[in-house]
Order: structure tokens, then C-alpha cells, then sequence
């Protein structure tokens, strides 16, 4: 496995119990009902779905009951354990949880009626290459969606820079457009974008990802810093309630693959 890869599954395998926990994980939990709606005109009874990097399967789990089955993969074995757990405690029997690479999918050629990810191109080492395998294990005309973390079009710092702080594995932020010309390289058409900023509390998103101290005392330090007028970090923060937060942008992308 390579290096980075290695990064993902031991940083992921420390986030898994937290993974669906409002209270930690508000970014992937509050927003899940939102990406449900986003695809909801795509889903069909018929459908064969692969979520590609689905880590505790939120995504599938969210739409299983809508479709004939869903595969969940994940390169890291926590994640779909946690998720294989909760699955079966709602009864969900139509996800298949499956560990695997997503840049190197173990799929024939047009195998999937609905190809989706989330939150992922940010954190793998070749966005290009998973992007190409979503494509190429689409039918003709199926849908591909894509919601990830984006980098701002504008601004001052560096967010990745202080997003590899809080967790080594990520790698870094892609734009909206960067996201769109991946998916239209492949031939894929963009129908429909979502696109929205999200200012969430500092401490949970720290907690989630078992930050090192010496690494989240850094990032409350220079984060207050920019707060008082000192030099952007790119993370945006303010201070709600007396509690630092930060903002960060999402976007979602609905494409029909060729």
C-alpha cells in the first residue's frame, strides 16, 4: 500500500466510531439529508449503485431503501465495519460493504447505474484517477455525483496547509471547476451543481479526528490570531458564542456519464 494510503486507513481507522456522530461529525452529518435531495430526481427502484470511498457508508445507507442494492467501498476496514454495524442495526440488507481502492476499482466497465462519492477527492493522492474510475463503471447515461470539501475560488492563506495539521491524511482541496473539468475529461456533462458554505464549531471537528495536541493548539492559536487581525489562514474562522469556528465550502456536482 502506498504511503498515502497508509495515512488514509490509520487516520480513518481512528475516526470510524465517531464517523456518524452529529456532535463530532456535523460537516458529513447535517448536510446528508441535502445531498439525498440534490440526487433524489436520479434514483430509481432499478438502480445499481456504487459509493466510491464511502467510509461508514452514510451515503448508501441514506438511499438504500430508494434503489436494488448499493455497494459501499472504502479502503479502510474500521470504516465499513462501523458501517456494516449500523446497517444492520436500522435493517438495511441491500449495501454490500466491500474494501477497496478507489483510484483501481474492482468493477467491469459499466457495471453501475449511479456512481457516487463524497468527501473524498480531498483526501486521496490522485483525484483524476478515482474520478476516471467513477466514469468508467457507469453505464452510458447514469449519474455520476461528486460532493466533496472545495477549495474557495478567492481568498487569502492556505486551508490545506491547516487541514493536514488537524489530520495528516489530507491531501488537498480541489475547486468547484476542478471538480467539473475532472468529470467532463471523462466525457461526463455537468447537469446540476449545489454549492454552499458551512461555518462549523473548531473543537468536535478537532475531537473527530484525534488531532495531536501539539498540532490542534497550533491550530487554536492561529486561528484566534487571524480572529484579532493577524494573517489568514484560509480557514475562515469567527467566533460564535464565545467558541471558535471556522467555515468551510462544499460543493456538489450531478453529472450524466457518457
Amino acid at each position: 500500500m502506498a504511503a498515502h494510503d497508509e495515512r488514509i486507513v490509520r487516520e480513518f481507522s481512528k475516526q470510524a466510531a465517531g464517523f456518524g456522530d452529529p456532535a463530532l461529525n456535523a460537516g458529513l452529518t447535517r448536510h446528508l439529508d441535502r445531498l439525498v435531495r440534490f440526487m433524489a430526481s436520479e434514483l430509481d427502484p432499478e438502480d445499481v449503485v456504487l459509493e466510491v470511498a464511502a467510509g461508514t457508508a452514510l451515503v448508501s445507507r441514506a438511499i438504500a431503501r430508494r434503489v436494488r442494492h448499493v455497494t459501499a467501498l472504502d479502503l479502510t476496514p474500521a470504516m465499513l465495519a462501523q458501517g456494516k454495524r449500523e446497517a444492520d442495526h436500522d435493517a438495511i440488507t441491500n449495501v454490500t460493504f466491500t474494501r477497496g481502492d478507489a483510484a483501481d476499482l474492482p468493477y467491469a466497465d459499466r457495471s453501475f447505474t449511479l456512481v457516487v462519492t463524497r468527501f473524498s477527492l480531498h483526501q486521496v493522492a490522485d483525484p483524476a484517477a478515482v474520478v476516471r474510475e467513477m466514469a468508467r463503471v457507469s453505464r452510458p447515461g447514469a449519474a455520476l455525483v461528486v460532493a466533496d470539501l472545495v477549495h474557495p475560488e478567492t481568498g487569502s492563506g492556505d486551508p490545506d496547509r491547516v487541514e493536514r495539521l488537524r489530520d495528516p491524511s489530507h491531501n488537498a482541496m480541489l475547486t468547484e471547476s476542478g471538480i467539473a473539468d475532472l468529470l467532463t475529461g471523462t466525457g461526463a456533462e455537468v447537469k446540476e451543481t449545489d454549492r454552499f458554505d458551512y461555518v462549523r464549531p473548531l473543537e468536535p471537528w478537532l475531537e473527530l479526528a484525534h488531532t495531536d495536541p501539539d498540532a490542534a493548539a497550533r491550530i487554536r492559536r492561529e486561528l484566534a490570531d487571524e480572529v484579532a487581525g493577524g494573517p489568514a489562514t484560509g480557514m475562515r474562522p469567527t467566533v460564535v458564542d464565545g467558541d471558535l469556528h471556522f467555515t468551510q465550502t462544499y460543493a456538489f456536482l450531478l453529472a450524466h456519464a457518457a
